[in-house]
């Protein structure tokens, strides 16, 4: 059923008597993310919750198509809708949302099961608006077979050697991935790029996301972020045509045309990229986390499975940093129950609630403390979480209601550059100015 026009509140009514006869006798309504782990881990969540809150308290959840699910949400929150209690909330969308919700005391405790860099990604102006339920990141993929022959290998040194002075302008030597510094990386890819040299066991180097789309923005960004880039200053100042931006926007650039990642990258997203170094002729890739479960996967990626390391992206002069956004749930400001929704909120914050969300397939960033509960059962959380707590960030602005907008427009812009349509000088000043108006206070 497409329901391009209809509101949440009306959606609500239809369910409360048909698909969820129960519906009616709610009394906190969650209105959540329709739609895979996060769906059967809230569902699981909320079973449990249920069965310990007193009647006042129990809850029922509704879930809605994901097409348009945003525009949706926020055109039911701007007329004042009472149709849901708690609603789905995201770290690049909490700007839009945040004045038709309230913000909550998740208690101290919640720091202590997420960290403080996770709770950031459902605050806004200082206040915390949600509870952090799924973490998205980017780790660094990597063939371990190929870096352990290189590094065993005197004549490949050599030539790794040679061929960084040659475009990096620095005579680098092979690395454990897990110390790379970015001209580690890139010197890595342009040494297994076949167009560079010849005797690559594989074609390329690395895998690009470079399509004119905002994630991809999301995956560009700790390049520069790790040399000091942020989109404002402390004053409100857009700060993106600095030396950082060019570095990054630079580097990419130097790749691309090396031939280091395919020559159709210019359409990549997510999709095309697990593909590409799935197919085994690939070196590396920066890429979400999502990914890991199907890179390492014998089923879904038998050639390079049992090969592929993981670590968090390589580090500049700053340091590393690794963007992280989250889905979470928050108050609705016209909430018909804000007592037993806050009560809900505060329990999905507490150890035990995100423990069980893990374990039901959902994706939370958990302190390095609380995951360990959960390592055997779910390795790939462990990374998630290390890395939100050591290297996580969110751009000063991301959280704002232009969020989603200036990310469309980087990408319109940085793709311009990287495609030759453009200069980089150029591509600066088009996304300083855009930036400007778009982030206005």
């Amino acid at each position: 059923m497409k329901l391009n026009r209809t509101s949440f509140a009306l959606v609500a009514t239809l369910l409360a008597g048909t698909a969820l006869p129960t519906f009616a006798n709610a009394t906190v309504t969650v209105l959540g993310w329709p739609g895979g782990s996060e769906e059967t881990a809230l569902r699981a969540t909320v079973e449990t919750y249920n069965k310990q809150a007193s009647d006042a308290d129990k809850v029922e959840l509704l879930f809605f198509n994901r097409e348009g699910f945003y525009d949706k949400l926020q055109a039911d929150m701007a007329a004042g809708s009472s149709a849901f209690d708690v609603n789905l909330v995201a770290t690049y969308s909490i700007g839009r949302y945040a004045p038709y919700m309230e913000p909550v005391d998740l208690g101290a405790d919640a720091a202590k099961v997420f960290g403080e860099s996770v709770l950031k990604t459902m605050q806004f102006d200082g206040r915390q608006y949600g509870v952090p339920t799924d973490l998205s990141l980017h780790f660094m993929y990597y063939r371990k077979d190929l870096i352990d022959a290189l590094m065993k290998d005197d004549a490949a040194k050599k030539t790794y050697g040679e061929i960084a002075q040659k475009y990096l302008g620095k005579p680098l030597q092979p690395k454990d991935p897990d110390s790379w510094t970015w001209d580690d990386w890139a010197a890595t890819a342009l040494y297994f790029t076949k167009q560079v040299n010849s005797g690559s066991p594989v074609r390329y180097g690395t895998v690009l996301q470079m399509k004119n789309l905002l994630f991809n923005m999301m995956v560009f960004q700790s390049l520069p972020r790790s040399y000091g880039g942020d989109w404002m200053d402390k004053d409100g100042n857009v700060t993106v045509d600095s030396d950082a931006y060019r570095t990054g926007l630079e580097l990419y650039k130097k790749l691309y045309d090396a031939g280091s990642s395919p020559k159709d990258s210019l359409s990549y997203e997510y999709a095309e990229t697990n593909a590409a170094f799935a197919s085994g002729q690939a070196a590396t890739a920066l890429q979400w986390n999502a990914a890991a479960a199907d890179l390492t996967s014998t089923e879904k990626s038998p050639a390079v499975a049992e090969v592929t390391g993981i670590v968090a992206p390589p580090a500049g002069p700053d340091g590393r940093a690794d963007h992280i956004h989250g889905l979470g749930l928050g108050l609705n400001k016209n909430a018909k129950n804000k007592e037993g929704a806050v009560r809900f909120l505060k329990w999905l914050a507490t150890e035990d609630a995100a423990l069980l969300y893990a374990r039901s397939g959902g994706s939370p960033a958990l302190s390095p403390d609380v995951v360990a509960k959960v390592a055997k059962e779910r390795p790939d959380l462990v990374k998630l979480g290390e890395f939100a707590s050591k290297y996580g960030y969110v751009m000063s602005g991301a959280t704002s209601a232009s969020a989603l907008p200036v990310y469309e427009l980087q990408a319109k812009e940085f793709t311009g550059y990287w495609s030759g349509q453009q200069s980089l000088e150029d591509a600066l000043a088009h996304t300083k100015a855009g930036m400007q108006d778009l982030l206005k206070k």
